[in-house]
């Protein structure tokens, strides 16, 4: 298998989107621009590493707006290809084989885009870009009015653009000192062997102020359709003192048995967010089988999740979370497992039930031989494809 990389340039100022917050900090339908375009890399397991390059006067920002996820940060330059550069060789001592350049203006990049870029290197490119053919007539100021220019064979460029890593990171080293607008154009100039791949319309570059709304607007999907996914889990008491359920610790005269640290309901929640987006189960993205995950916390596995759902522009509606046990008692805690759930999926905590109840003396749980947790997640999700993907 490959060694990919990514690498999210988040660098630049972003004055024209009229703030004084650069672009790439501000919110998108509740979520910051970096952040959106961090989390399309981040829930991806081919992707070994993902390295951000952000402005040395927010790293904190940055910093605040990772936490929780194995981002790396970066100080960046003052051009975009010398912040580019700057990623590059800090990700050299990992030794990737590809790496995929990613601008964190364009916060509504596809899985199928990535896969796509991906796709065309592991044939054997030493660079994938994602074009669009140009639709619109294109026309040239000059000193004596209004010329045409043909559109024939001429493209918009996208990203994120993938390469082999050495070649670009000495494509970069070479070309010091020329102005490129992005990494393809280096990849010209160094002779590389550059292979197109369908972009998407909807992978828009957010530049003026309006991009905001039309973002938004595609985020909401225009049209929207409802998911919802069920969870279920259940764990054996073991000798012990504490639980932990849905975040919080509870002190206890048992333990929960597990490979992790069996809270049955963030396992649950887990399941169900999964199978609103289909994304299979919990022991799919996480394999009980890997000793990594021995005594994880499962908060690790939610916030993980919350990556795949922005992956795939979809938002969290509600969820509910019914625990099933004779002890230990839920209602002091339950305020506090609210509160840590939507800490977790950053949502307001009017989007978050849990309940209990008992099983009246019957079964496993009667017996208080172990406890278990179902839970429902209702997702919005875009109905359809913002656009359709333009053929090369």
């Amino acid at each position: 298998m490959h060694v990919v990389t990514a690498l999210i340039v988040a660098a630049g100022r972003g004055e024209r989107a009229g703030s004084d917050t650069p672009k790439q900090f501000r919110s998108l339908c509740g979520t910051p621009v970096m952040r959106r375009s961090a989390d399309a890399f981040l829930c991806r397991p081919d992707i070994a590493r993902v390295l951000v390059v952000a402005p040395a006067s927010h790293l904190d920002v940055a910093s605040r707006m990772l936490r929780g996820t194995p981002a790396a940060i970066v100080p960046g330059a003052d051009s975009r290809q010398q912040s580019v550069r700057l990623g590059l060789e800090a990700l050299a001592s990992h030794r990737p084989e590809f790496v995929l350049i990613h601008d964190a203006a364009r916060p509504l990049v596809s899985q199928p885009v990535i896969d796509r870029v991906i796709a065309a290197l592991s044939a054997g490119s030493d660079a994938a870009i994602p074009l669009l053919k140009v639709a619109d007539s294109l026309k040239r100021e000059t000193d004596n009015g209004w010329t045409t220019v043909p559109r024939d064979g001429l493209f918009r460029a996208q990203t994120p653009q993938g390469f082999r890593f050495d070649a670009i990171l000495q494509a970069h080293r070479a070309h010091a000192g020329v102005s490129a607008t992005d990494d393809m154009a280096l990849a010209e100039a160094a002779g590389l062997k550059i292979a197109g791949v369908p972009g998407e319309e909807s992978n828009m570059k957010i530049t003026a102020p309006e991009d905001f709304e039309l973002a938004e607007t595609l985020l909401a999907g225009g049209r929207s359709e409802f998911r919802t996914g069920m969870g279920f889990d259940a764990h054996r008491f073991a000798p012990g003192d504490h639980v932990w359920l849905c975040g919080v610790k509870i002190t206890h005269d048992h333990a929960l048995e597990g490979h992790s640290d069996a809270d049955a309901g963030l396992h649950a929640l887990t399941d169900a967010i999964l199978g609103a987006i289909g994304e299979g189960d919990i022991g799919l993205h996480f394999p009980p089988t890997e000793e990594k995950w021995r005594g994880a916390t499962s908060s690790v596995f939610l916030a993980h999740t919350l990556a795949l759902v922005r992956a795939h522009r979809a938002a969290i509606v509600h969820c509910d979370i019914t625990l099933i046990c004779e002890r230990p008692k839920i209602a002091p805690h339950r305020d506090a497992m609210r509160a840590r759930v939507a800490e977790i999926l950053e949502l307001e905590i009017s989007r978050v039930s849990i309940k209990a109840t008992t099983s009246e003396g019957m079964g496993f749980t009667g017996r208080r031989e172990g406890l278990a947790a179902q839970a429902i997640a209702t997702l919005r999700l875009p109905a359809t494809p913002a656009v359709a993907i333009a053929a090369l």
